[in-house]
């Protein structure tokens, strides 16, 4: 009966989010029925305030800052300038008639530089139409070809990427946003061009048919017009301006990752932070002084051309809190399923799938709870929350590097996420005037079909040759 509430509740679960239901009301909704249906109703209060509020206030405690900088960086980005003056100066360089590629590369080059990828959606959208207009290349192409280059190998594979996901398994295996980069750039080049060469082979057999870019109402095919120089977002910014924040966010994340802390003795912490462990979190410190660098770089580089400072920083500011609480939810969700009798019998059939290499059994974890929670995040964080540990021990066991166990947990996150119920698929699709039937099938090829070969590939080189 308790395996059978935990299935109930995750059905449903993903039924009103693909109807649009906010996690924040179905997280603990859903959980507190798990525990009804289990026969645990007596202590229905007791769980919704010891276990669901005690790890969603967790979460937040841990990772606020890096949602909160993020989306702030994210802002500034959009509102300076740089983020249209990177996306324009990349489709420049590369030309009208290389669209897809054009789109991708400047996709990546901003979500890898730390900016939100909704940011990136709304910002390279306009530039994406008039490029696939120009181009002839269908439209419904479009939300594939910035869901390859913003929600995949940048968001899960790339060494360094200040994405959440990437942020996510630092504290439970002691690691940092740099771990296995060898593998993660094989990864990160298989992704881009299986994506690529699918999509460019799917513009090719549209050009065959003579579909060109299709017939769509005028008002939503026309790009953003261009603003005068100091409004916001359009604002024309000098390209190596535009590029600096992007590499603080690189540059000062590895220096303080592989330079700096590791030459700092921490003992001085023990006396007034017994409990902490600095191991596991040098990683999220790294990540914080990155970003607050690079957000107030970007500050000082416009200062005394923003239009409204105090209005994007505010914005940016404000941004942060939906996503984070979504994601917290969702954590204090798997918490209380977690503490159903029912979870044991899951969670010792998931950790036995291959007990000698927890690689497999993590991303099969990974891949199913990002799929329910339709959010790598949020899918991510369940999983490590509840069996973080015990992959962490059975790595130790086998050898395994908590690196490897880094990155394969991250990718697989970003495996089954784009499910159609996902919230960023139907933000983006919304985003780009378009519909599942029209576009769904192209973004899970390059999201889900392409990354999950590229995930196998990691943790067989990983199980042949160790973390590099």
């Amino acid at each position: 009966m308790g395996m059978l509430a935990i299935v109930i509740s995750l059905a449903l679960l993903m039924y009103f989010a693909y109807r649009g239901v906010t996690v924040l009301l179905l997280a603990p909704v859903m959980g507190l029925l798990a525990v009804v249906l289990s026969g645990d109703g007596s202590f229905l209060l007791p769980i919704y305030t010891s276990t669901f509020m005690t790890a969603l206030s967790g979460y937040v405690l841990q990772f606020l800052p890096i949602f909160l900088l993020g989306s702030l960086f994210g802002q500034l980005m959009a509102d300076s300038g740089a983020a249209n003056t990177l996306a324009r100066w990349i489709v420049q360089s590369l030309g009208e008639r290389r669209a897809i590629v054009s789109v991708v590369v400047a996709c990546s080059l901003l979500t890898y530089g730390g900016v939100s990828l909704f940011v990136v959606a709304f910002a390279l959208y306009p530039v994406a139409v008039s490029l696939f207009k120009a181009a002839n290349v269908p439209k419904r192409l479009i939300p594939a070809t910035i869901a390859l280059g913003a929600f995949t190998f940048t968001m899960t594979a790339l060494p360094g990427t200040p994405s959440i996901q990437n942020a996510i398994p630092i504290p439970y295996f002691g690691t940092n946003v740099f771990a296995a980069p060898g593998l993660g750039l094989i990864a990160a080049c298989f992704m881009f061009a299986g994506g690529l060469w699918w999509l460019q082979r799917r513009a090719a057999q549209a050009r065959a048919k003579g579909e060109g870019f299709g017939e769509h109402p005028e008002h939503e095919e026309q790009a953003q017009p261009e603003q005068p120089a100091s409004h916001g977002r359009w604002s024309v910014m000098p390209v190596p301006l535009a590029l600096l924040p992007l590499l603080l966010v690189v540059g000062i994340n590895a220096l303080f990752t592989y330079v700096v802390f590791p030459s700092v003795d921490f003992s001085f912490l023990g006396e007034r932070f017994a409990n902490m462990d600095p191991q596991k979190v040098v990683g999220l410190w790294s990540l914080i002084i990155a970003l607050a660098v690079a957000c107030l770089a970007l500050v000082l580089l416009r200062l005394g051309r923003w239009t409204d400072l105090k209005e994007s920083v505010n914005k940016g500011i404000f941004g942060f809190m939906l996503p984070l609480f979504n994601t917290a939810s969702e954590v204090g969700y798997g918490a209380v399923i977690a503490s159903l009798a029912g979870f044991a019998i899951i969670r010792d059939a998931v950790l036995n799938v291959s007990p000698h290499n927890p690689l497999i059994s993590e991303a099969i974890a990974m891949n199913i709870l990002a799929g329910i929670t339709g959010s790598s995040s949020g899918g991510l964080s369940i999983a490590l929350q509840t069996l973080g540990a015990d992959y962490l021990a059975m790595a130790n066991a086998a050898g395994i590097s908590p690196e490897l166990l880094h990155r394969v947990a991250v990718m697989a996150a970003g495996g089954m996420d784009t499910l159609p119920h996902c919230g960023a698929i139907i933000t983006l699709l919304a985003i780009c005037k378009l519909n599942h039937r029209q576009s769904y099938r192209d973004i899970a090829t390059v999201t889900i079909l392409v990354p999950l070969p590229a995930l196998v590939l990691v943790i067989t080189l990983g199980t042949l040759f160790g973390s590099f």
